[in-house]
């Protein structure tokens, strides 16, 4: 059957974290081998989440880059920003493999970083050393890195919206709008006064207008596709749901086209991509169709009157956008197919 891949966990007592925990406990090649948490060391980690009780009966351990130099081959990052830009040159100088499921190593300038997200950035060299890991546009870079960076959810759903579109030359760069929402999950387990029951239940709210971190990640990943620089509007809004993100994507279009053009390229662009569904002409998805698997599910339509293009697409802000992606980035890190351990089908209803 292969290898066996040991790998540790940094962070697990997150949403991101514990969703990785219970995608690699149905990987047939991966050993989850120890558990990392600086808040709740010395603790079972079922104590943090009961649903696992019997399940996962690991303790908690304190991070400590020696442990998981003799226990694991690969160490998952699921931790705040900022500190996987402190641990991961340990780790590799280790002869660990690193996957960042933080933003610290997305951004490749160092000074775009600092400007966004307000913190020192991690060493350039590290920075021109991460892959970038959005599976379906840049994958074959990951095959045999040691340091991938994992993209954020709402620049994997918009990015595979707008990709194919760019790099065909269907759209004006300089026209792009997108409306991106998503559920409270995406702001982890922390308390705040904005996630309280209360305040989001019947609500829905834009925040972060023209200033989320995401942005500068989305144009880096447009950019390069397109080959030339691009720059969107980008706004966010926090729904009363738990999981899941729908991101309307809306431009130009550089001549008239149909649905069913439009239908067409994106599905020749995806092709053989199994994590990427794209709907036929006329119909668009729903948040709840990808809720807890690793798909992205994309709708078109292209409006003749006005000669521009909308662009629906959804995902699983936790899977695709998070613990999902990470391990399709540890099946081609590893040389794996890289739907291994992750060919389950949506929860519904």
């Amino acid at each position: 059957m292969g290898k066996t891949w040991r790998a540790a966990i940094v962070g697990a007592t997150g949403y991101g974290g514990v969703e990785l925990v219970r995608l690699l406990l149905r990987h047939p090649m991966v050993e989850i081998a120890a558990i990392y948490s600086s808040s709740n060391a010395g603790s079972p980690f079922a104590d943090s989440y009961p649903h696992l009780n019997t399940i996962v009966t690991d303790q908690l351990e304190a991070i400590d880059v020696e442990s998981m130099k003799t226990k694991a081959d690969v160490v998952f990052l699921a931790t705040p920003h900022g500190v996987s830009a402190e641990l991961t040159p340990k780790l590799l100088d280790a002869g660990l493999k690193v996957i960042d499921i933080s933003g610290d190593f997305r951004l490749k300038r160092g000074e775009v970083y600092e400007q966004w997200y307000k913190r020192p950035p991690a060493q350039a060299a590290y920075l021109e050393r991460a892959v970038y890991g959005l599976c379906e546009l840049f994958g074959e870079e990951a095959r045999g890195a040691d340091l991938i960076a994992n993209p954020g959810c709402f620049p994997t759903a918009v990015s595979l919206g707008l990709a194919p579109l760019l790099a065909e030359r269907w759209i004006d760069p300089a026209t792009i709008i997108t409306d991106a929402k998503t559920g409270v999950s995406g702001a982890g387990r922390g308390l705040s006064l904005m996630y309280h029951y209360s305040e989001i239940n019947e609500n829905t709210l834009a925040y972060k207008v023209n200033r989320h971190q995401h942005t500068p990640e989305i144009e880096q990943t447009l950019s390069r596709v397109a080959g030339q620089d691009v720059t969107i509007t980008f706004t966010t809004h926090l729904l009363p749901m738990t999981r899941g993100i729908l991101a309307t994507s809306y431009a130009a279009l550089t001549q008239p086209r149909t649905d069913e053009e439009a239908v067409d390229l994106f599905r020749r662009y995806y092709e053989g991509r199994p994590f990427v569904r794209i709907r036929p002409a006329g119909q668009y998805p729903a948040t709840k169709e990808v809720y807890g698997s690793n798909y992205c599910d994309i709708g078109v339509s292209v409006d003749k009157r006005t000669n521009r293009i909308t662009v629906i697409s959804v995902i699983d802000n936790l899977v695709k956008g998070a613990a999902g992606q990470a391990v399709q980035n540890l099946n081609l890190m590893m040389g794996l197919d890289e739907s291994t351990g992750l060919a389950f089908t949506p929860v519904y209803p």
